[in-house]
């Protein structure tokens, strides 16, 4: 059985949004054709409170993609995005969501990030995604969406970490790439074993 994982495809990661991520609107017709050949498809959903330990409007005198030290780790800080129930948060207008049988919410818990569709960024913290894929019987996964360095690729290795067959079509992908960030994740998800498509 195999599974297409939709990593965040919202609003304000697109253009016009809060952390447009460029080019973003230009995979969502592919990913569109590609759920038509899914066993099972999951959409993630960055989904955030207002006043997220994570936005760097929190942090007084500090700027968005900064880092700060949080109990978990190294920690960039974004702009405000994707707050709970707000346009930025939903997803972009074309995608075919209602093909998805389950959404993934992440970035809920006010103090720590998510960018996994499967565990926080304290690296514990699990979205119960691990234990749907188990139920349905799914070992291999493949990953498109937003962004290739952070969302995806952290998607990525903790599939790989938990015994999927994991892919990432990078030609409906779409990277920030901060200081070197894409060819940093593309080396670590290489070494992880996931196929780079």
């Amino acid at each position: 059985m195999h599974a297409l994982i939709v990593i965040d495809v919202q609003n304000d990661f697109c253009l016009g949004g809060a952390l447009a991520v460029a080019d973003g609107d230009s995979i969502v017709e592919g990913i569109n054709t590609l759920m038509a050949e899914a066993d099972c498809i999951v959409l993630t959903q960055d989904w955030h409170p207002a006043g997220h330990s994570s936005f760097a409007s929190t942090h007084e005198g500090l700027e968005p993609f900064g880092t700060v030290e949080m109990p978990y780790g190294p920690q960039v800080l974004w702009p405000d995005h994707c707050i709970e129930g707000s346009i930025g948060a939903r997803f972009h207008t074309l995608l075919e969501k209602d093909r998805a049988q389950m959404i993934v919410r992440k970035g809920f818990r006010s103090q720590v990030d998510s960018y996994s569709a499967f565990f926080e960024n304290d690296k514990t913290t699990a979205t119960g995604l691990h234990g749907y894929l188990q139920e349905r019987g799914i070992k291999h996964l493949t990953l498109v969406g937003l962004a290739t360095d952070f969302c995806v690729a952290y998607s990525a290795l903790d599939g790989a970490r938990l015994g999927y067959d994991v892919t990432v079509k990078e030609a409906l992908c779409r990277a920030i790439d901060l200081d070197g960030s894409l060819n940093a994740a593309r080396a670590q998800m290489r070494e992880a074993g996931v196929t780079l498509a």
